[in-house]
């Protein structure tokens, strides 16, 4: 640039000097004879360039030193931060918008959606003085808040009302759901270390049943953090650790509904109060074993048989990782109860087993880009007691026997927006004892799932159930699904 158009926008700013000069030390002021109007040009140019110095030295003095913490011009993630306290850490303006515009999610007043940020950005919110927060991340809002809206549109050519599954009482959770539209099951949680040692979550559940809104308490629960040799303690209402799915919130799974294994067996998903103990092995493999005592009250229990400690679960998984692409988890599972005034009218000993596998292959390991996840559980419900019908219409007989079921699926993650499933499953009925049959319901899957983000997804399903010899449920869903405030990441 030439010394002319230096000066011109010098002169441009020149309003303003007087004003910062009389708060400069009178060490620093430009000397008076620099001051005095020149008579030539290249003598004010000379003298506006003494001035500008003089003004980069003042302020290169007021500048305070840089704060301990993150160093100015860290780059967290792939976005450079300025630091301006302790514990702040904000991303410089222009390349925060660049970073939302590529994800494709700018507010209209500029300012990134949740949704626009990528996981390896840090934004820690300040810390008060002497709160302890520290900035700490997920709990500079303490405790943090999730919520999961969940909604769908169903239509099934056989009427729910009047639904029957062949060997098989719909109990807990059971069943094709409901037509029309559907506010389904949202989650409201809550979740914060406590303090050093212990963990806290809570979610709550709301759902429509019959015409009607109810909240209620899904999981309540504190973990141990700092316990040694890799032991951690869980006590509280939580989803048992038996299989694969069981752990998992719904809104995780592939696909719209449960298996129907899951449905016939665990009323979809076995919850209850109680506790559990865990260890995970110091190995490279993974490997976990543990297990659980609830109260007994949620189906496949009742009654809160043992003087409320009715039922009790084993389970152990091993997974790693094999090559670069591929992962893979399998695991054996028991759950072992007493049951009294059980939903379908069982009193007696009753034993879940299940064996879970998931494979999971992406290119070059990067799951969020594509890949193929193939999942497969079989279960095995073993009875010794006796059949009280909850109606009091039929008589009492004995309930000895050995039902099954599983499922298959498959889901190809072709990019981050797309996904397409299929899913098979079966039941077996038993051939002797209140509920025998000769049929075995089974049912064929489809869904394409498109995904704007990783905070929402639309989901189409097509289904083909075969309940009984009589009739066929063939049902289009098609579900939506966002998720609001800060959510941990999923398991495996």
């Amino acid at each position: 640039m030439k010394p002319t158009a230096i000066a011109l926008a010098v002169l441009a700013a020149m309003p303003a000097l007087p004003a910062l000069a009389q708060t400069m030390p009178a060490a620093a002021q430009p000397p008076a004879a620099a001051s005095a109007a020149p008579q030539t040009e290249e003598q004010r140019i000379a003298a506006l360039e003494s001035r500008i110095a003089a003004l980069e030295a003042e302020l290169r003095a007021l500048r305070p030193p840089a704060a301990t913490g993150t160093p100015a011009g860290t780059v967290i993630g792939s976005t450079p931060v300025v630091t301006a306290n302790a514990g702040d850490a904000m991303p410089i303006g222009d390349d925060f918008e660049a970073l939302a515009a590529d994800a494709g999610d700018v507010a209209a007043d500029g300012v990134a959606s949740p949704a626009a940020v990528d996981d390896s950005v840090a934004l820690a919110a300040p810390a008060d003085a002497g709160s302890g927060a520290g900035g700490n991340g997920a709990n500079a809002f303490n405790p943090a808040i999730s919520i999961i809206l969940n909604g769908s549109l169903a239509r099934h050519s056989l009427d729910p009302a009047a639904f029957a599954r062949s060997g098989f009482p719909l109990a807990g959770e059971a069943g094709p759901g409901e037509r029309g539209f559907s506010l389904g099951e949202s989650e409201l949680s809550f979740a914060a270390n406590i303090d050093d040692k212990f963990y806290g979550q809570v979610t709550l559940a709301v759902e429509n049943e019959d015409g009607e809104d109810h909240l209620g308490v899904e999981e309540a629960y504190i973990d141990t953090t700092s316990l040694p040799h890799g032991l951690s303690v869980r006590a509280g209402r939580f989803f048992s650790n038996i299989g694969y799915l069981n752990s998992h919130h719904a809104h995780t799974d592939l696909f719209f509904d449960r298996p129907l294994a899951y449905q016939a067996f665990l009323g979809g998903q076995y919850g209850d109060d109680g506790v559990q103990a865990r260890w995970v092995a110091p190995t490279s493999t993974f490997l976990e074993v543990g297990g659980e005592v609830f109260r007994g009250q949620a189906f496949p229990s009742g009654g809160a048989q043992r003087s409320g400690l009715g039922t009790r679960t084993l389970f152990a998984h091993v997974g790693g990782d094999a090559g670069v692409e591929n992962e893979w988890l399998a695991g054996v599972s028991m759950l072992k109860t007493r049951t009294a005034g059980g939903e379908d009218g069982f009193d007696g000993d009753a034993t879940v087993y299940v064996a879970d596998a998931t494979w999971k292959w992406a290119p070059q390991g990067n799951f969020k880009d594509g890949g193929l996840t193939l999942r497969s559980e079989f279960l095995v419900d073993d009875r010794n007691g006796d059949y009280v019908d909850p109606e009091g219409v039929n008589p009492g007989m004995p309930w000895i026997g050995m039902r099954r079921g599983g499922y298959v699926e498959g889901v190809y993650r072709i990019n981050r927006t797309w996904d397409v499933g299929y899913r098979y499953d079966k039941l077996w009925a038993d051939d002797t004892g209140p509920f025998a049959s000769a049929f075995d319901p089974y049912r064929h899957t489809l869904e394409a799932t498109w995904r704007n983000s990783e905070f929402s997804l639309v989901r189409l399903q097509l289904s083909r159930e075969k309940p009984n010899p009589f009739a066929t449920d063939n049902a289009i869903v098609l579900q939506y699904q966002t998720s609001l405030g800060a959510h941990g990441a999923h398991k495996f």
